[in-house]
């Protein structure tokens, strides 16, 4: 599910910096790692499992945020002679690292997902890896599992391969370098190619009904003791980078129902009621929606900078819950095994050093391209999966959903109050005088709770004041004025 992404600048020791260390304290994240785990850290990435065969003559790129130097994976574009399109796609190979059973392997059994903060992150790995040996720094030779892909000329997948490889990333860009680059005409093949073939893509995702969320991400920045809050809609190189990551995915998937042991992730269908609820919330928002028109096409056409529409796609997000992980193991592929918004088969297995399934997802593939039986340590784990890692994205979840609270509750102290214009974008059904507004000034979306007996009017404009917000119990609560 895409999350809502925030970031936060500000003093170590400002209220809301306060506020966010207290939330970690409160949930039992770890500060740091064992010493055990970081001992076993430091011996892996001055002596990792190399693999024999070398692609460091492939000249990679990287394309993440701003800053980022965990580095799942690396990209190399290149037409081909037929008119269509080879895809390389390195992604870190973690299990040059981590040995099965070792007191790394159980460290990540426990933490199973980087959590993202506002201010900062808790990682899978210790940073050793996960920003230094492992991950796929420019110029550093790094042991990776190797995709290729070949697309035809109107972006399908013909064929796959994907095996361990030595790789060596050229370039790190940044989304706005590299859109920057391609619309100026000044990218080299290889990196306007992400163009190219990512529009294809998207036709195609467009064309099986499939569904890319381009949620905004929010910005907080303190100044002067106050708040700013402000909306940075996804650029287009954001959505075509994600496209090569999920022709991976299918890919993954594709060879695991062929071999007849994986891990998928699955998602059902919306059902009716929740399409029809999100109707509402988009007249609410000024968002069109002809009756004719599918969701998903809505979807796409929404724009992430105009504020209601970004309100709106973070609504959106309602309908990709329930998304889960089933494993096979037997040949017989699982009824339903597609995710409902990638309308395809697909596994997680390009973010290895910050989603723990996905070094699974990984070893499953070189296997059944090798031909190969998966490696006992990977069927051993598989059944114990699914649980670990939906228990890790609850706690990624609380993570989101308090980081937003404590974050606004900062940016609203102190004028507890006020009198807000807002849209009822959300009513829960049981309980209709609880639900979720969206203020137009300043960008947030927040708790409403009526009287008691009262029914807020989900869908329609109203005035509301707002009776908390405190960051240090993470509460932004708005009542009817």
């Amino acid at each position: 599910m895409p999350r809502r992404h925030i970031h936060v600048t500000g003093a170590a020791e400002a209220p809301l910096r306060a506020a966010l260390r207290a939330f970690r304290a409160e949930l039992g994240i770890p500060d740091g790692f064992p010493p055990a785990v970081l001992a076993e850290a430091e011996a892996a990435a001055k002596a990792p499992r190399l693999p024999a065969h070398d692609a460091t003559d492939l000249p990679f790129f990287t394309v993440d945020p701003p800053g980022s130097t965990d580095l799942d994976q690396a990209v190399h574009l290149a037409r081909r002679a037929d008119g269509g399109y080879r895809v390389h796609y390195a992604i870190a190979d973690v299990a040059a690292f981590v040995a099965p059973g070792s007191a790394l392997d159980a460290e990540a059994h426990r933490r199973v997902l980087t959590l993202y903060f506002p201010d900062g992150r808790v990682s899978l790995h210790p940073t050793v890896l996960s920003e230094g040996a492992a991950s796929l720094l420019p110029g550093e030779p790094r042991p990776a599992l190797l995709w290729r892909i070949d697309l035809d000329a109107a972006g399908r997948r013909v064929a796959t391969d994907v095996r361990r490889a030595l790789v060596r990333s050229r370039a790190r860009f940044d989304y706005a370098e590299v859109q920057r680059r391609i619309d100026t005409g000044t990218a080299e093949e290889p990196v306007a190619l992400l163009r190219e073939i990512g529009r294809l893509r998207e036709a195609l995702e467009a064309e099986r009904g499939g569904i890319s969320l381009r949620v905004p991400e929010q910005e907080i920045v303190e100044r002067d003791h106050t708040y700013t809050l402000a909306y940075r809609a996804p650029l287009p190189a954001d959505g075509w980078n994600a496209q090569l990551s999920l022709l991976t995915g299918m890919a993954a998937a594709d060879l695991m129902t062929a071999a007849g042991t994986g891990i998928l992730r699955t998602l059902p269908a919306a059902p009716d009621g929740a399409v029809a609820r999100l109707r509402r919330s988009a007249r609410a928002l000024g968002v069109d929606w002809p009756h004719h028109v599918p969701y998903a096409e809505v979807v796409r056409s929404a724009d992430p900078e105009n504020p209601r529409h970004a309100a709106f796609l973070q609504e959106c997000t309602t309908l990709l819950r329930g998304a889960g992980y089933t494993v096979f193991t037997d040949g017989r592929v699982p009824t339903p095994a597609v995710h409902a918004a990638v309308a395809d088969e697909y596994t997680h297995c390009t973010a290895p050093l910050r989603r723990l399934v996905d070094r699974y997802a990984g070893e499953l593939c070189v296997a059944a391209v090798a031909g190969d039986e998966p490696p006992e340590w990977v069927r051993a784990a598989l059944p114990a999966l699914p649980d670990a890692m939906a228990s890790g994205a609850r706690r990624a979840n609380t993570v989101e959903r308090e980081s937003v609270d404590i974050v606004e509750a900062a940016l609203l102290r102190g004028r507890v109050g006020e009198v807000f214009d807002a849209y009822v974008i959300d009513v829960k059904e049981r309980e209709p005088a609880i639900g979720t507004v969206h203020l137009d000034d300043p960008a947030v979306v927040a708790r409403i709770r009526g009287g008691t007996g009262s029914r807020l009017p989900l869908g329609e404009w109203l005035r509301v004041r707002l009776t908390e917000a405190d960051p240090g119990t993470a509460k932004v609560l708005f009542a009817p004025a």
